[in-house]
């Protein structure tokens, strides 16, 4: 398979370097997108905590890119750290739909921890991780992963609906400040392009495998104290169900590729486990549902808190090792974000 790689930085409208952090782009506008806000679709559903469930579809899905999953394996270190890993990126990547008029400046933070990022496989091919190609990917499977969210584990989706979060995740997407030449122009061309890479670009990668080979995924820096024998029988139990519940949400082609077979009856489980979260889910209490930050930008939004409140950022026990935290590629909380 080949890759378009000679645009590996987003243009500017200036012929600037993206680098600069400015959110803009070549072929779209001269100023920051308008982001989205609490009149969109995008967030009533994004946000909750129910997005943890796709999770390892998201990372498996996003890994399968055989770019994005080299630069995976070279330099990131999120198996090491998976959880806090996790945990902390759910801040930035919350912040792009709910910060308000600062989404744009948290996309392109985002944008920027990547530009780094940049390599050989083993394979000698190139990748960088702002190749816009492989960035829209990761982003592709965000909207996805909404979508998935919502029809397995929520009330479901009409078609009205998702061609309504369709136009938003563009509007999302504009945030980063990225080239918008790989974006479908409609929901009907992206099914099209999510079909083709399910059945044509996506690979079977380690770095794939890796998110749902949940046997050596070590405790949380707040979970030291739990026994070695405890949480050993911990994840021969939930790794099983977490490829389970993540496999119901592969399409068929990714199913085969990856090497995983699913029945009637599979589908029938899956459903009925979705039904039950959907269920429990609604005796929260609606703040309660939401991740931190969207719960933030919804109090922005209905005057619970001034507009201009700080922004809330990942408590200290998600931050990455103190020896990576000043190499640009991690997000570090409040110490390098915007305000």
């Amino acid at each position: 398979m080949s890759q378009h790689t000679s645009e590996t930085h987003p243009p500017t409208s200036d012929g600037a370097s993206a680098e600069a952090g400015c959110p803009v782009t070549g072929g779209g506008y001269r100023a920051p997108a308008r982001p989205l806000g609490p009149d969109s679709l995008t967030w009533r559903i994004f946000g909750d905590w129910r997005g943890l469930l796709q999770g390892p579809w998201a990372g498996s899905m996003q890994n399968m890119h055989p770019q994005l999953g080299a630069a995976v394996k070279d330099h990131s270190i999120f198996f090491t750290e998976r959880l806090p890993r996790l945990f902390r990126s759910l801040y930035p990547i919350g912040g792009v739909v709910f910060d308000g008029e600062r989404a744009p400046a948290t996309g392109a933070e985002v944008r920027d921890y990547h530009i780094p990022i940049k390599g050989v496989d083993e394979q000698g091919r190139h990748y960088s991780a702002l190749n816009p190609d492989v960035f829209y990917w990761a982003h592709a499977t965000f909207f996805m992963g909404t979508i998935l969210t919502a029809e397995h584990f929520g009330d479901g989706l009409t078609e009205a609906q998702k061609r309504q979060l369709f136009d938003e995740h563009v509007t999302w997407y504009r945030m980063y400040g990225m080239s918008m030449r790989p974006v479908p122009q409609t929901w009907e061309d992206f099914r099209v392009y999510w079909n083709r890479m399910c059945r044509e670009e996506l690979e079977n990668t380690w770095a794939a495998r890796e998110v749902l080979n949940l046997k050596s995924m070590p405790k949380p820096l707040d979970g030291q104290w739990i026994p070695d024998c405890l949480w050993s029988a911990y994840l021969r139990v939930m790794e099983p169900f977490a490829v389970w519940v993540t496999v119901g949400l592969y399409d068929e082609p990714v199913r085969e590729l990856m090497g995983y077979t699913w029945s009637a009856r599979d589908a029938w489980l899956h459903r009925r486990f979705g039904q039950g979260v959907n269920l429990a889910f609604k005796l929260l209490p609606r703040r309660r549902r939401m991740h931190p930050r969207a719960r933030a930008g919804w109090d922005r939004a209905e005057g619970r808190i001034p507009a201009d409140a700080p922004l809330v950022h990942t408590p200290a026990r998600n931050l990455p090792p103190i020896t990576e935290r000043d190499k640009g590629i991690h997000y570090v909380g409040a110490a390098g974000s915007p305000r």
